[in-house]
């Protein structure tokens, strides 16, 4: 079974080889060549998936080398697979996501000119990210990394015609650089401390280096989790991206780029164990962002950028668990998983929302949409119930056990930790039922007048050619989706509603991941029982204050001024304006410096040499001017000088 590991990345790498090189003769077919290259691989890996099962929990672990990438003496780095109970989670979670939304982008994508080129993009996404959770050392994993990130920026600038699309793909292309630093220099401190970057022996000696170096290292792959997964302080990317055509939205939020990071933290694991400083890093990054990103998403009116915002908040809570260490680590995955299943439904429904509407992304210029729309309204409601934690469905599991396992930490730093995970959930119940009041309830609003965007609502739209073509400026005919579109979303909501209580039954979750994160169930101050209760609790007033406040009166069409925090929250809490004082300004200042020094002291010194030989040259060349009558003078008055220096020499 070992040799079908490398088929996994092998069957999208492929589609994305023929796709971005076979040339117009596959724009008939290349979608459907795309599509089934992905689902080729969600069978291997199913395939894979049921040998595992039949295995014992300590023999599920299987290797495949395929080549010596650089063999030389002292530094061996090696194309070689892993895949565990940990990989193999990531596996079946993007290649079946990943299948969907290729199915989702038929309709979607239809009547783009470039449809194979996307389709070549997406497969070279899920190729890369499959790299990312196979490799069995730093190295190859960071050469995925880099895929993901390369992909990404193809995506999300795939139409480049718009400057916004253009501007947004630079953008997360250079934050994303930024963390990047930190997974290479983390991997060199690996290799001067371990004298390896494979992960058995990093991970099997992480006890044996010193709690500063352990530090260093987690700090560093903090770092570079923070650009992938979208957190404080490096989250400035992940609303811009919704500039890519929807299903790029929902397989980076849902099933690729911004997990990433979730998986980085949990699989080096050991380190973390052995640094709790990092630790402590890790878990004030993920309470942060998780309230950050709650927060951005209650005054987003463009729907894809509510979703972002919430996409921040729900990897806040999985990089909050995975700092808990083993206590969360098992939980930060399941969230990840259910996650992915709801997220990905939540944005193919968007998706469909916009079909239907002229490609309108204002969900103040929505309203009623259920009567026109059944099948979106009942995926796209399932995954919001999923999302805010209705018992029962997927996140209700998931994100309780966050809140127990942060409860469970103990001390005034599990008190803090729990009751920010609290009000996370408050937050998500209120912004969720906002968006589905906005959307799917109360009397249509898409014959509205016109009139000029709120500010931070984006005044342009996405079409399915990428053109830029305000929906609002026509009246709009809201009707279903194909069912190349309804498809995938009613398959993701069936993963929304059962996904977290198939996990929860009999703690299976826990004990399939266990061998490979370890776990500790610590030392909660409050019962499964209060905690589930505190979370219905905080559930019920979120989606009351915002029945209140948008279920019960009209919605005007053009958001009011707001208060100075829902101003900030639209400006997403002055993110960009606060990299623009922190970072652009200083690095402008510091650019301009830099040339002034070049300018006047480099080139200053270098060009002043070059005339003063310049100049002394041309002084010395009149003496040689080539007149017999001037070479005579010169000859009599040597010999003038030469002779009074004798006679003076003799005198003397």
């Amino acid at each position: 079974m070992e040799n079908l590991i490398g088929l996994l990345v092998a069957a999208p790498l492929l589609g994305a080889a023929v796709l971005l090189c076979g040339g117009a003769r596959l724009d008939r077919a290349g979608h459907w060549l795309g599509t089934a290259l992905a689902a080729a691989s969600f069978i291997v890996g199913a395939v894979l998936f049921a040998d595992m099962l039949g295995r014992d929990g300590e023999d599920r672990a299987l290797h495949q080398h395929l080549f010596s990438w650089i063999p030389v003496e002292g530094f061996q780095a090696d194309v070689a697979f892993q895949l565990d109970q940990l990989s193999m989670t990531f596996v079946l979670l993007i290649t079946g996501v990943g299948t969907l939304i290729h199915i989702y982008s038929i309709g979607y994508m239809e009547h783009d000119e470039r449809r194979r080129r996307f389709f070549g993009y997406l497969n070279l996404f899920l190729a890369a990210m499959l790299l990312l959770v196979l490799a069995d050392n730093y190295l190859l994993l960071y050469a995925g990394w880099e895929g993901v990130g390369l992909a990404s920026y193809l995506l999300i600038g795939f139409w480049q015609h718009k400057p916004s699309a253009a501007t947004a793909a630079k953008k997360a292309f250079v934050v994303n650089r930024v963390g990047d630093m930190g997974l290479s220099i983390a991997i060199m401190v690996m290799f001067t401390t371990f004298g390896t970057f494979t992960f058995g022996p990093v991970l099997g000696s992480a006890g044996e280096a010193s709690e500063g170096t352990l530090t260093a290292i987690g700090l560093l792959l903090l770092l570079a989790a923070c650009g992938k997964s979208a957190q404080v302080p490096l989250q400035s990317w992940l609303g811009d991206a919704m500039e890519g055509p929807t299903p790029v939205s929902a397989l980076i939020h849902a099933a690729t780029m911004v997990t990433a990071g979730v998986y980085l933290i949990t699989r080096s694991g050991a380190i973390f164990n052995g640094a709790p400083d990092a630790q402590l890093a890790v878990v004030t990054v993920g309470a942060v962002t998780l309230l950050f990103g709650a927060i951005v998403g209650c005054a987003k009116d463009d729907i894809k950028k509510a979703l972002a915002g919430s996409t921040m908040s729900q990897i806040g809570y999985m990089i909050l668990a995975a700092g808990l260490g083993p206590i969360g680590y098992v939980f930060a995955i399941m969230h990840l998983v259910t996650h992915g299943f709801f997220k990905a439904g939540l944005f193919l429904g968007a998706g469909s929302v916009m079909h239907g509407m002229n490609d309108e992304v204002d969900m103040r210029r929505y309203g009623g949409l259920r009567k026109y729309m059944p099948v979106t309204f009942v995926t796209f409601g399932l995954g919001y119930l999923a999302i805010i934690g209705f018992p029962g469905l997927s996140g209700f599991w998931s994100k309780d056990k966050i809140i127990e396992a942060a409860f469970a930490k103990g001390g005034t730093e599990g008190w803090i930790l729990g009751g920010v995970a609290l009000l996370g959930a408050a937050i998500t119940a209120y912004y969720m039922t906002r968006m589905m009041l906005l959307t799917f309830f109360g009397e249509k609003r898409w014959g509205s007048t016109p009139s000029p965007a709120a500010p931070g609502v984006e005044p342009v739209a996405e079409t399915a050619h990428g053109s830029e073509a305000p929906g609002a400026h026509s009246v709009p005919d809201p009707h279903e989706s194909p069912k190349s579109m309804t498809i995938p979303m009613i398959v993701l909501a069936f993963g929304s509603v059962f996904a977290g209580g198939l996990f929860s039954l009999n703690s299976s979750f826990v004990h399939w991941l266990e061998p490979v994160t370890g776990h500790s169930h610590g030392d909660s101050p409050l019962s499964a029982a209060a905690v589930t209760s505190a979370t219905v609790v905080v559930l019920l007033t979120g989606v009351l204050v915002a029945w209140l406040q948008y279920g019960r009166r009209p919605v005007p069409v053009v958001a009011p001024r707001g208060s100075l925090l829902t101003r900030a929250a639209r400006r997403d809490l002055l993110q960009d304006d606060f990299n623009h004082v922190a970072l652009v300004a200083p690095g402008q200042y510091l650019t301009r410096g830099l040339v002034y020094v070049d300018a006047k002291a480099v080139d200053g010194a270098v060009n002043g040499t070059a005339a003063a030989f310049g100049g002394l040259s041309g002084r010395m060349r009149k003496v040689q001017n080539g007149f017999v009558r001037s070479y005579a003078v010169s000859m009599f008055g040597g010999a003038v000088v030469l002779a009074a220096a004798t006679l003076l020499m003799r005198a003397v």
